[in-house]
């Protein structure tokens, strides 16, 4: 309960500096510069070593391309039968399709799940939303917008990013053993830093604005990402015979709010901004109560 006490802490923080202490500008890129770019990958390092090789670490992967192609289709789909604009349907197939499932992912499934269920939520985000984000997200959001993908820009991006990088050099010192002691003393806690940084910035970013009959498809889009989504996830985890924890954590981490990084690429894109962050902020709201009910459901 602490720490979920936190998250909302961390949370609340964010928003209620937003809106009363006037910050100063650029401390939210400040602050995902330092996520990004110094804890996301200690923490990859930290505890890729740890994770233990089954043949069910297939799952959280899984799960989010899963995820990701459902909300394409089915929005795709409701957007012919509902005469929804391109803008719309390439907006909810990113905010819908890609979860947050490192910066409330790791804190939440730490929260409810320690060190193990941290070490699986990394590996659904680094090989599943992340490339997804990287190249996938990136042609719906080209495609959506009239805009041509670009393969070699696609590649650089996923290959040359830091936790990705971070995850190879993980895998390779797993294999050989881990860390020795005092270097895994060094990464932990700078690791540690992204819990109360990232909430704290989705905080600073927090933003609801409903816009004239957006209400329709805001609904339709939760639904799926907070609901369906995850319902899916868990019956081909159950008809694949995954179990425990690694079915748990793969179901959450298809549960979790949209990405903050695909409202960015909406908007980027010119796609209906207005409605793909209201989506991220509400998601955000609504999944600091549906995760945890989430996890009670599945056992946890």
């Amino acid at each position: 309960m602490s720490a979920l006490l936190l998250l909302f802490t961390c949370l609340l923080l964010g928003a209620l500096v937003a809106r009363f202490a006037k910050p100063p500008s650029g401390i939210v890129h400040g602050i995902n510069w330092w996520v990004i770019r110094i804890a996301l990958p200690a923490l990859v390092l930290a505890l890729v070593p740890k994770v233990r090789i089954d043949t069910q670490l297939w799952f959280p992967v899984a799960a989010m391309w899963v995820v990701f192609f459902g909300a394409w289709a089915l929005f795709a789909a409701l957007g012919r039968w509902l005469g929804w604009s391109r803008e719309r349907i390439g907006a909810l197939t990113l905010v819908c399709g890609l979860g947050n499932t490192s910066f409330m992912g790791y804190p939440m499934l730490q929260a409810l799940h320690g060190k193990e269920g941290l070490a699986l939520a990394v590996v659904a985000d680094q090989l599943g939303c992340f490339p997804l984000l990287s190249s996938a997200g990136v042609a719906v959001a080209s495609l959506y917008s009239g805009r041509v993908p670009q393969a070699g820009v696609i590649a650089r991006r996923i290959l040359t990013f830091p936790s990705f990088l971070a995850l190879i050099v993980g895998g390779l010192v797993g294999a050989l053993g881990g860390w020795p002691d005092a270097i895994d003393g060094v990464l932990m806690p700078i690791g540690a830093t992204l819990t109360p940084l990232a909430l704290f910035s989705v905080g600073l970013q927090f933003k609801f604005h409903l816009g004239e009959r957006q209400l329709p498809a805001l609904l339709l889009g939760l639904g799926w990402k907070l609901a369906l989504a995850p319902l899916v996830a868990w019956l081909i985890g159950r008809a694949a015979g995954v179990g425990g924890l690694t079915l748990t954590v793969g179901v959450l981490q298809a549960a979790m709010a949209p990405m903050i990084s695909a409202a960015i690429l909406a908007d980027e894109h010119k796609l209906e901004p207005t409605l793909a962050n209201t989506i991220l902020g509400a998601g955000i709201v609504l999944s600091l109560l549906t995760i945890p009910l989430g996890n009670l459901l599945l056992g946890g």
